[in-house]
């Protein structure tokens, strides 16, 4: 049953047009530690304020020389598919004698574990063929 962690409260951004949901996922580990007034309010009717993002898509270009890899452009997206076309695009422009590889991560916000962090797990590995288009190969489970 759903009583005791969710309550209606009146929105005052939308004047009370709308109700406010508090959710309180996670309220007994944000008591534990003291953040129990982190509980996430809701409008049904407005937008309110933006929301942090709960997980995202962060690509990175390596690039591979005698000494190992050294880091190279990379950037994060809320989208799997705008993460492969700015990784591609990327490594497009790289120089083509340049040995370089890329890296898709999947990045999820772990709400009330530990100190409350981010988790990557890498999903796809990217690679230049001898034609100039970009593969990718989706890392195992």
């Amino acid at each position: 049953m759903l009583s005791g962690m969710t309550t209606p409260v009146r929105c005052t951004e939308c004047e009370g047009r709308g109700w406010k949901i508090v959710t309180r996922r996670g309220h007994m580990a944000a008591a534990g530690l003291g953040l129990a007034a982190s509980a996430q309010e809701d409008c049904l009717h407005c937008d309110g304020p933006t929301e942090t993002p709960q997980e995202g898509f962060e690509w990175e270009i390596r690039i591979l020389g005698e000494n190992g890899e050294t880091p190279g452009l990379s950037g994060w997206t809320t989208f799997q598919a705008t993460a492969m076309d700015e990784l591609r695009t990327a490594m497009r422009s790289m120089e083509r004698e340049t040995p370089i590889k890329g890296i898709i991560r999947h990045r999820v916000y772990d709400f009330g574990v530990g100190g409350h962090t981010w988790t990557l797990r890498e999903i796809f590995r990217a690679y230049v063929d001898p034609a100039g288009a970009v593969r990718f190969d989706r890392v195992g489970k």
